[in-house]
């Protein structure tokens, strides 16, 4: 046990990140099932639609699971209020003001984790009463912090000034990924690329072989006078190169992005048209498996690793 297994109730800690258009029920409960901790993604969820999830994933596995929730979401207090009435006891909270929701969540008797990607923000997080905070690098996949700190940086830096449990996130996809991580200061791990290519993964069949297909160098973080998004390069991200040969502005941006591209992307399969989000770490990624055995991998690595560590 340590302070993040003891903190969730769950075996092994390691966090299967709640990712947009791949974090369904069939996944979290997968994970949470087989010793990990399963997030429900409601980013991409309208409200009614994340209530089914939440039942689903309580008749998929009697394990702990939580919900990830981007806070700028525009119907954030139905998403909370559902949380509640669905007896969620874990949330993690993104993209905003960890002041917003903390309290109130709290007050009814749910764990809150808050994701930061900088020293400052896991202060302010810590100050605001969360549980447990995510610091993800910025090799990471989807939206990102705009200090462009990467992992192996960023978590030792957080570590010094933290003492709530922390959790390190961007990049990691293997055991000794995880191993690294732990020596650097982190209580645990959250893993969102690797587990976006599993079975369970709500992604487009299309979207995951791109992953899989995806090469060192192959993902790129750009959009960020928008919010700072890393995709995979195809059609339409060398759209937006184009563009910014021109000296666009934000409408200009806007107006190029249009609605749902990440939707047609990961959701949809459309490898040319749609926003493929995607962390650098894809280029290990080689094959689609079951969350199950995606998590049983990465466990039995780490122990490999920490035992060839010891005899050094």
């Amino acid at each position: 046990m340590n302070r993040i297994t003891e903190l969730f109730n769950i075996e092994y800690p390691v966090i299967q990140a709640g990712m947009i258009w791949a974090s369904g029920y069939k996944l979290a409960s997968a994970v949470s099932n087989a010793g990990g901790l399963g997030l429900l993604g409601a980013g991409s969820m309208y409200p009614e639609v994340l209530r089914e999830h939440i039942q689903k994933c309580k008749k998929a596995t009697d394990k702990p699971f939580g919900v990830n929730v981007p806070m700028l979401y525009p119907n954030i207090e139905e998403i909370m209020n559902i949380i509640v009435d669905e007896g969620v006891k874990i949330v993690f909270t993104s993209a905003g003001n960890p002041k917003t929701w903390t309290t109130w969540l709290k007050e009814r008797g749910i764990t809150v984790v808050h994701v930061v990607s900088s020293v400052k923000f896991a202060l302010k997080a810590q100050e605001a009463g969360v549980d447990a905070v995510v610091a993800e690098g910025f090799e990471a996949g989807g939206h990102n912090g705009r200090e462009e700190t990467t992992t192996f940086t960023l978590i030792p830096m957080v570590k010094e000034k933290l003492q709530i449990p922390l959790i390190a996130a961007g990049g990691i996809a293997t055991g000794r990924g995880m191993l690294a991580a732990m020596v650097l200061g982190a209580d645990a791990v959250q893993v969102g690329s690797r587990f976006a290519a599993s079975v369970e993964s709500s992604s487009h069949a299309n979207f995951k072989q791109a992953i899989v297909n995806a090469q060192d160098g192959d993902t790129h973080l750009t959009l960020k006078e928008l919010a700072p998004v890393r995709l995979i390069k195809n059609k339409f991200f060398h759209d937006v190169m184009d563009l910014y040969t021109k000296a666009p502005t934000v409408d200009d941006l806007k107006t190029l992005l249009g609605r749902a591209r990440a939707k047609k992307g990961m959701f949809e399969g459309d490898l040319e048209e749609g926003e493929l989000e995607i962390g650098q770490i894809a280029g290990l990624i080689h094959e689609v498996k079951p969350a199950a055995a995606i998590l049983e991998e990465i466990i039995t690595d780490f122990k490999k690793a920490k035992q060839e560590a010891v005899s050094l």
